[in-house]
């Protein structure tokens, strides 16, 4: 027994938890994942991908990869106001010193859909959450608005960009690529018109215009074009029939970033890249908590938090009823023990602390107020407290003594004042004097 209760309190101890807590069961992986919110829905995908859908293939890859990393998207897009003359291949060696992921750094070539990355921050969140939870339905969003604006008459081929059909599974595939490998137009439009008559009322989906656009009244246009490089932002690509997004391993822009993750050629997040900012649900934290920074010693404190308490609940079991209400009693008896044993004030020292509270007020300015403080400091106690003093002194002969002198000084100051003498009012009338 004794052993069994020095097992059980070291435990509780080391786990900073009351013995009473360590008799309920370990929750289950089961209750866990029951916790995942449900997924997103399909007007609330279409919602999400809107605003992009219509840009060419492999800068709606960037956009997807870099969703994901809403923090580092922020960060770009401050350095890239801050550094606006930079392009081409100064551009590229100035962005690989910083720390942000591959994609990211890909879109500083893009300023302005940084900027409306940035602008639109909370829908850029949303849109990497949608695209860590399930990337074939997003991308299969996508696909049915590229439908959609296809068959309004607003998706074409042109100087601009070239739309071909292929076809996947089955399936008729829509692919955007530049008119010019190195020239990228990026799209404006309004996604309330472009795909014809919105289905969703209740999910309108975002739309933005650059500052300084000239917008015509067309259904769709394009921003001025930027030349890229290849190599600097077209090594991601999407694979409508897988559902993912394949990218060039080989390429020396992302091999930091992306090759020992990717041998297959897939994508993959990198959560040392989301600098924080917490996931959507517990399956995607879950999913990429052992890529955090800290995983590993964070793990290691939990497996041992979760040893102590294996180890407590295996002797808690062992137990007979009898000895855990000994524990119980023996506990309550240690915070009862502890209330007691709390300092309490005095009653020497609320009188003190009274006394130096009146020392400290203002007293009315009278005549007599120096005689009356005199009488008072001299008749009040320095360790009782007022109220028990006062009614300490009633019927008091020594004190009923004191006050009648101090009436007799008071009356011989008054009339020494007065000339020395103390004249009396004059009666009137007739009557005996």
């Amino acid at each position: 027994m004794p052993r069994l209760l020095h097992s059980l309190f070291i435990s509780a101890a080391l786990l900073g938890t009351p013995a009473a807590v360590l008799l309920a069961p370990a929750a289950s992986a089961a209750d866990a994942t029951a916790a995942q919110p449900a997924s997103y829905k399909q007007e609330e995908l279409e919602q999400l991908v809107a605003p992009i859908a219509l840009y060419p293939d492999s800068l709606v890859a960037q956009i997807l990869m870099a969703s994901t990393y809403p923090l580092e998207v922020v960060q770009a897009q401050r350095w890239r106001k801050a550094n606006p003359k930079y392009s081409g291949a100064e551009l590229e060696k100035a962005v690989n010193q910083q720390p942000w992921d591959a994609s990211v750094k890909s879109l500083t070539a893009f300023p302005q859909v940084l900027d409306m990355m940035n602008d639109k921050i909370d829908w850029t969140q949303k849109l990497g959450d949608a695209f860590l939870a399930d990337q074939k339905r997003v991308m299969d969003a996508i696909q049915v608005l590229r439908q959609r604006a296809q068959a309004s008459g607003n998706l074409k081929s042109g100087a601009e960009q070239t739309v071909s059909t292929q076809s996947s599974n089955g399936e008729q595939i829509i692919i955007i690529q530049p008119a010019q490998p190195e020239t990228v137009y990026v799209p404006v439009y309004n996604p309330t018109v472009v795909y014809g008559s919105w289905p969703y009322p209740y999910y309108t989906p975002y739309y933005w215009y650059p500052p300084g656009y000239a917008y015509s009244g067309a259904a769709f246009g394009f921003t001025a074009g930027l030349i890229v490089g290849g190599a600097f932002w077209g090594w991601g690509n999407c694979n409508w029939g897988g559902g993912n997004i394949d990218i060039d391993i080989n390429n020396n822009f992302t091999r930091v970033d992306h090759y020992k993750r990717s041998s297959n050629g897939s994508w993959q997040h990198n959560a040392e890249h989301r600098r924080g900012v917490e996931y959507r649900d517990q399956g995607t934290r879950e999913r990429y908590r052992n890529q955090q920074p800290g995983a590993a010693t964070r793990d290691a404190n939990r497996d041992a938090y979760r040893g102590r308490a294996d180890n407590a609940r295996q002797d808690l079991g062992k137990m007979s009823p009898e000895q855990r209400d000994a524990i119980n009693h023996d506990a309550a008896n240690r915070d009862r023990d502890g209330s007691q044993n709390r300092p309490q004030t005095s009653d020497r020292a609320t009188g003190t602390r009274d006394a130096s509270r009146d020392a400290a007020r203002p007293q009315p300015a009278t005549r007599d107020s120096g005689t009356r403080d005199s009488s008072r400091a001299q008749t009040t106690s320095r360790d009782t407290p007022r109220s028990s003093n006062s009614l300490n002194n009633v019927n008091s002969p020594s004190v009923d003594r004191a006050a009648s002198q101090r009436g007799a000084s008071s009356r011989a100051s008054t009339g020494s004042r007065s000339g020395g003498s103390v004249q009396r009012p004059a009666r009137s009338g007739g009557g005996r004097r």
